[in-house]
């Protein structure tokens, strides 16, 4: 077909696609992406599945004109399957919501082969370097198992079209495996497949605490629809055997060149009691405490409230009820071990810097952060003031007007220290915004089922447990 026919098609062409963009917690992107396809000629329906967020991504999503569906069960595979079933067109585009860079035409190249080069499904590449999981799980294993599928050259990414028939036969793992897992249902149902570079973006590369997560269950996903085929023999498993094992060599090799770093609340976590609440209970001011905490709810409010409580107060009656705190064994030992690992090891609390400094120095820790009492004359003055880094600013990723995670983002800059390369560990609420934005996130003997359910890991009793994540 010659390009005069090419366009001409192009423009009669009447068929229309529903674009279905998964999305968890992504208020900051979601509203540019729906806006993008919009801009679409095939778009007349737009999708968004609300993975259950705990920030405004539903309410942009709306708000720019895209239909919402609140996801019923959490994951991505899951999402994918429910926007299947709303969907009511026949050719479906799926986009991560996410990414702020799409070419504009992104809808447009993935559905075109579909439309007039006749195939069923279109799988996308783009400019990035393939990820350690695509060159030592993926692609090796696809050697094995499904050889014809080394031709596409980002098996896992996730921006993909295909008709709505075929798509209805795929199993959609509801983990890391789904990508894969989509691609291999779909070649095995003998549709045509074609891969097509949508330009370039900025997807997030996976920490590398979340490799072996990640890997394991792309490998699964990919062992499981070989076993369903009857495709492996002895030597097939023995080749992913080593497949493994160089899996985990390569990881752990640049373990040892990265820097890392380890970030601790304070009360809950390196303290199983508030500390605040012991101390004021021998000053007769439990009650006052109590009342504070529990009426407000501004972060300015409260921390001002509970520094007047303090005033008057010599400074050296909190350091020697400090000094009879016990820091259980555990937790020493982890932090020993966290510095013989490399970590640089710290506080981010939304207590006093009296109190965190104390028991950062008590345990070698590098850093605490924290809000400053004033004093004068060794004596609490009843003011506080709360740092510029706990405060929204520029290149925060909450809307909070104060919180714990600016000062992540503060000490990441400060060190040098990627994102991604980032652990924190919380056991509240206020620790949400944190743990989101870390390279990986532990909930440290949880006390809302919310918290659990943002976490990467969830560790219920011993703190040791950390030491399994942190090679």
């Amino acid at each position: 077909m010659n390009i005069f026919k090419k366009i001409t098609s192009f423009f009669k062409k009447k068929e229309k696609v529903s674009v279905i963009i998964p999305a968890l917690n992504e208020e900051q992107s979601i509203g540019k992406v729906v806006e993008l396809v919009k801009s679409s000629k095939f778009a007349d329906e737009i999708i968004v599945i609300d993975d259950n967020s705990e920030d405004n991504t539903a309410e942009e999503a709306k708000k720019h004109g895209a239909k919402v569906f609140v996801s019923a069960v959490r994951g991505k595979g899951y999402s994918m399957k429910e926007g299947l079933h709303y969907a009511k067109n026949d050719i479906l585009v799926y986009l991560d919501g996410d990414i702020g860079n799409y070419e504009d035409d992104i809808v447009e190249k993935l559905v075109y082969p579909i439309l007039y080069e006749g195939y069923d499904f279109v799988k996308s590449t783009f400019d990035r370097e393939a990820g350690r999981v695509t060159e030592l799980v993926a692609k090796p294993l696809l050697g094995i198992l499904f050889p014809q599928l080394l031709v596409f050259s980002q098996p896992l990414s996730g921006m993909i079209a295909g008709k709505k028939q075929i798509l209805q036969k795929v199993n959609f793992e509801n983990d890391y495996g789904v990508d894969i897992g989509i691609l291999i249902d779909v070649f095995n149902t003998k549709a045509k497949i074609k891969e097509v570079h949508i330009g370039k973006i900025d997807n997030k590369s996976k920490p590398w605490q979340q490799l072996g997560k990640m890997s394991s269950e792309v490998a699964k996903a990919i062992l499981k629809r070989a076993a369903d085929r009857k495709l492996l023999d002895f030597d097939g498993l023995q080749s992913i055997n080593i497949i493994q094992n160089e899996m985990v060599s390569v990881v752990q090799s640049s373990l040892l060149n990265l820097k890392k770093m380890i970030i601790f609340n304070l009360s809950g976590v390196i303290l199983e009691k508030d500390i605040l609440k012991e101390f004021f209970s021998k000053k007769n001011l439990t009650d006052n405490y109590v009342e504070i905490i529990t009426k407000y709810n501004d972060y300015t409010i409260q921390k001002k409230l509970i520094a007047k409580l303090l005033n008057g107060i010599n400074k050296d009656e909190m350091i020697n009820f400090l000094d009879t705190i016990n820091i259980q064994e555990d937790f020493i030992y982890v932090v020993r071990e966290l510095k013989t690992r490399g970590y640089l090891t710290g506080i981010v609390s939304n207590s006093f810097d009296i109190i965190t400094e104390t028991i950062r120095k008590k345990l070698g820790m590098d850093f605490s952060l924290s809000n400053q009492l004033g004093i004068s004359n060794d004596i609490f003055t009843g003011e506080v003031l709360i740092p510029s880094y706990f405060v929204n600013f520029s290149k925060s990723l909450c809307n909070h007007p104060v919180c714990k995670s600016n000062a992540i983002i503060y000490l990441s800059e400060k060190f040098n220290i990627k994102m991604q390369d980032i652990i924190y560990v919380g056991d509240s609420n206020e620790d949400i915004c944190p743990i989101k934005i870390s390279g990986v996130g532990i909930a440290y003997k949880p006390k809302s089922a919310l918290l659990s359910s943002i976490s990467d890991l969830v560790i219920k009793s011993n703190i040791k447990e950390i030491l399994k994540y942190t090679k």
